[in-house]
């Protein structure tokens, strides 16, 4: 294998341009219309090396420190993505328990003693609490059924914009969602990204509905709208919220690849993949942002070591990350009755109501 190899623009999405065309990587997702929230999940079918980055200031998240490098657990079980703030931790726990059921997780004691096995989950949520749905759960709130929902369902093929974790996010000031993508190198390496667009900033350029992300669109996957002339303005953010507040806003993602990968490497995955979201969203990683990146590694195929090649597909992580966070926002559909804006509804000058 010739690590140095470059695809030289050969480089093709999967077959079905999404996260799960990394061989051993699969995704559910379980959505409550009447709370507008959800959850996503994860779901390698064997246990995996996982890194981890986040950028937010508000980061909200389970088992992050399992993932690093010098700490004893060397892979993870599934990831989940979920709604509900601090209440979205507890789809964890049910992912946690529907794997366990499975005897899936890290053996902590000899098969012998009976002790059952600790399934490494680690998560990350966004706050859809004041999207107006029905929050009023008391004691019991949705999350852990949600979770276990999501792990049951999890298969090669899943839907994109307003579902699971991306159900009640809000891009700035449209719809927000869950997109995917994927891109597999003429040497044959898979690249994939998933991620809940929650963000504070704007996916979109000011005075355009092009996508900032649009450098990075292939074969019109999120509407085919040029960025031409469109910039960033200093101090111009277009479609950001205007009242931001802390723990208000996230983008929580996934990048997966089958190539082996150490922990150390997984996480180099994740720190790379971050500026794919600041690609696509303007501005990223502010105080009240709680953005993180995940990182998976199949393992399928062998890296040898080379950082060459780790390299590229930081890069192509990168990439995957900007058109993931594109496709969630193109893809997303307002709430019944709501009358939230989409991105359908923006104008050739990015004003809403096709001005």
């Amino acid at each position: 294998m010739n690590a140095r190899r470059e695809s030289n623009g050969a480089a093709r999405p999967g077959r079905r341009n999404l996260v799960t065309d990394v061989p051993g990587i699969e995704v559910g997702n379980a959505t409550d219309s009447g709370a507008r929230t959800g959850v996503t999940v994860v779901l390698p079918t064997a246990r995996a090396v996982g890194g981890v980055d986040a950028r937010g200031g508000a980061p909200g998240t389970r088992e992050t420190d399992a993932l690093r490098a010098e700490n004893l657990v060397e892979a993870i079980d599934a990831i989940v993505l979920a709604g509900g703030s601090v209440y979205g931790l507890a789809a964890a726990d049910s992912v946690t328990a529907w794997l366990g059921a499975q005897g899936r997780g890290y053996g902590l004691a000899p098969s012998s003693t009976g002790a059952p096995r600790s399934p490494v989950v680690p998560a990350a949520i966004l706050f859809d609490l004041a999207n107006g749905g029905d929050k009023a759960w008391g004691e019991d709130p949705p999350y852990r059924a949600l979770g276990r929902d999501a792990a049951a369902a999890a298969s090669a093929r899943f839907e994109l914009g307003s579902v699971g974790a991306g159900a009640g996010a809000m891009a700035g000031a449209i719809k927000g969602g869950l997109g995917s993508a994927s891109i597999v190198t003429a040497d044959g390496f898979t690249v994939g990204a998933i991620a809940a667009v929650n963000s504070f900033g704007s996916v979109v350029a000011s005075g355009s509905r092009a996508f900032w992300a649009a450098p990075y669109e292939i074969d019109g996957e999120f509407g085919g709208v040029p960025l031409g002339l469109a910039k960033g303005l200093p101090d111009g953010w277009g479609l950001a919220r205007r009242s931001p507040a802390v723990g208000e806003n996230t983008t929580i993602a996934c990048v997966a690849t089958d190539v082996a990968l150490t922990p150390a490497q997984a996480r180099r995955l994740a720190i790379m993949a971050q500026d794919g979201l600041a690609r696509a969203v303007r501005p990223a990683h502010a105080p009240f942002d709680g953005d993180v990146v995940f990182a998976i590694s199949t393992a399928r195929r062998d890296l040898g070591g080379d950082d060459y090649l780790l390299t590229r597909l930081g890069a192509l992580a990168a990439d995957c990350l900007a058109r993931a966070i594109a496709r969630g926002v193109y893809e997303a559909a307002a709430w019944p009755g709501s009358g939230t804006a989409i991105w359908r509804d923006l104008g050739p000058t990015g004003k809403l109501g096709g001005a």
